[in-house]
């Protein structure tokens, strides 16, 4: 069961320390995304962030079949939940930038603003999550935390419901949401018509068995 946890204060390094943290975050690497670090201090490295999407995604063009509905040339669906992207970022782009910079891997026509990345830690066998602000460095706290994603993991949500800027959402994205909420209602009405329809079956071939003559 995820936990909130408090903010971690921001602990600045010296060029020093972020290139001792660099060797030895390299030396630990298993998946060969290991970080460089520039002559102007600046480093770049990969982080993995996994999304966690309740809502469905609008996107300029079709990525993928399945629930989908059109709208001109945007189609909006649900992304598979738990899929991880990972993205080559600076120690300098902001938790703002990185949410854009997933949004755009994705041709994602929503607007930033309705999403929000969070960390997520294990401690003492529980999993603490943390919603981060919009000016944090996520790649500082991928090199903080080491590469094991046990230690750290970052996970893209929606922002909950009370924080949702609703004027953010286009009429064609509220229009494309209905409809999905349409087809999902028919389906969902067809699969309990033919589930109560096989039990009458059932109910039936029993009650002629019982009163059958002789």
């Amino acid at each position: 069961k995820d936990v909130q946890k408090e903010r971690e204060p921001h602990v600045y390094l010296s060029k020093e320390e972020v290139k001792e943290k660099i060797q030895s975050y390299n030396s630990s690497v298993t998946d060969k995304l290991k970080m460089t670090l520039n002559s102007n201090g600046i480093y770049t490295g990969f982080i993995k962030v996994q999304m966690e999407l309740c809502r469905p995604i609008t996107v300029q063009s079709p990525l993928n079949p399945g629930k989908c509905a059109h709208s001109n040339n945007e189609t909006a669906f649900y992304l598979p939940n738990g899929y991880v992207n990972t993205l080559h970022i600076s120690s300098t782009n902001t938790v703002r930038e990185v949410i854009e910079a997933l949004l755009k891997k994705f041709l994602v026509a929503d607007n930033p603003a309705k999403f929000a990345l969070y960390k997520r830690c294990h401690k003492e066998d529980q999993v603490y999550t943390c919603k981060l602000s919009d000016r944090e460095h996520p790649l500082y706290l991928r090199l903080v935390a080491g590469p094991q994603t046990e230690m750290l993991s970052f996970v893209l949500r929606e922002h909950e419901t009370g924080e949702v800027m609703w004027e953010a959402f286009s009429l064609p994205e509220l229009q494309n949401f209905l409809r999905i909420l349409d087809k999902e209602e028919d389906e969902q009405l067809q699969m309990l018509r033919k589930r109560y329809a096989a039990y009458r079956d059932k109910l039936e071939e029993a009650l002629g068995g019982v009163w059958k003559p002789g």
